[in-house]
């Protein structure tokens, strides 16, 4: 029998199967609540429980402490209904979302611009087509049934057949092994997609603040082309934060787009710089390189993707410190793994 689950202050409503949690309800029925990772480790999907009964399953206390649980919060991609449910969150515009479709794909080709960074470029069915907006990911389903998540690193352009993937390798990861041992050149994946409520809020025009760390660098990438094909000319400035300068695997494209996009600004930071880097740009924690660039960032929006150590510390400190509103804050936290397995409740 279905549930129902009503969502304020949008009074928006959708069934609930047995078994089902509210994110993938929502998602199914092309509902627009927040998320991200779908794991219970990220706190995206975070709202606020009004009235019914229900189950929480086991998720990352820094997802949702147990002082937001006794607030009242819970996470959508861990609540299973017991009986209909009101809750209150925010909600992204139905004519923003896609149909999430699975299907199958090629490897084009795999580069790797550094040792442990490759660039996987995947050929879509000719028959089918995933649209997606730029800054959103795909679920790789693996030969187990087991699933990786890695967003689009370009944006849905005129070839639409292509999506481009960015791996940093995880020694002893299950797919990324794969990808820097037997992967080839014509191989076939299986992926589902589109998921997450990471992208550019088209109706604003404030200035953007981009931040990346890492391989987070690829929403945001996808992000920028995005931009550029709309002729989007918001002030943005893209802070790219990496250990040493081997690191910035996409330098170039980063520095080429800075000086062909009168909009754009490039700042790389280098948390360890090496002696061989001889590097005299921008060091320490990237966000701090934000922080004293635009001390109040109150008429900014800000997209982050990354680590989920930068992410929560950028959040925490351009809130309270540089006087950004909370709910100009966009982020996505690359969970490994490795960040699922923290401690739970």
């Amino acid at each position: 029998m279905s549930l129902t689950v009503r969502v304020l202050p949008s009074e928006h409503q959708f069934g609930v199967g047995s078994g089902e949690t509210v994110l993938a309800a929502a998602i199914r029925q092309g509902v627009g609540l927040p998320y991200g990772c779908q794991d219970g480790a990220c706190g995206s999907c975070k709202c606020r429980w009004i009235s019914g009964e229900f189950e929480l399953g086991a998720h990352q206390l820094k997802a949702l402490s147990e002082a937001e649980r006794a607030a009242g919060f819970i996470l959508a991609c861990r609540t299973t209904p017991k009986t209909d449910l009101v809750i209150e969150s925010h909600e992204l515009p139905a004519a923003g979302m896609f149909p999430v479709k699975k299907m199958p794909c090629r490897v084009t080709s795999i580069v790797r611009p550094t040792p442990d960074v490759a660039i996987i470029h995947l050929q879509l069915p000719a028959n089918d087509r995933l649209d997606y907006h730029a800054g959103q990911y795909v679920q790789l389903i693996l030969r187990d049934g087991t699933r990786r998540s890695y967003s689009m690193a370009n944006a849905h352009g005129a070839d639409d057949k292509q999506i481009e993937l960015h791996v940093r390798h995880m020694p002893g990861g299950k797919f990324t092994d794969h990808v820097f041992g037997a992967l080839k050149d014509r191989d076939i994946l299986r992926l589902e997609g589109p998921f997450g409520s990471f992208y550019l809020r088209e109706d604003s025009k404030k200035p953007l603040v981009l931040l990346a760390s890492g391989t987070g660098l690829a929403p945001i990438k996808a992000i920028i082309e995005a931009m550029q094909a709309q002729g989007n000319t918001r002030p943005a400035v893209l802070y790219w934060g990496c250990r040493s300068k081997a690191d910035l695997y996409l330098h170039g494209w980063a520095q080429a787009q800075a000086a062909a996009l009168p909009w754009l600004d490039y700042v790389p930071v280098l948390s360890e710089p090496k002696d061989h880097d001889a590097w005299s740009g921008r060091t320490g924690f990237v966000h701090h390189a934000v922080m004293r660039d635009i001390p109040n960032l109150s008429t900014h929006e800000v997209y982050a993707c990354g680590a989920p150590v930068m992410v929560d510390a950028a959040k925490a400190d351009f809130t309270t410190q540089c006087h950004l509103p909370e709910d100009a804050f966009y982020a996505d936290a690359f969970t490994t793994e490795a960040d699922k397995a923290g401690p739970t409740a």
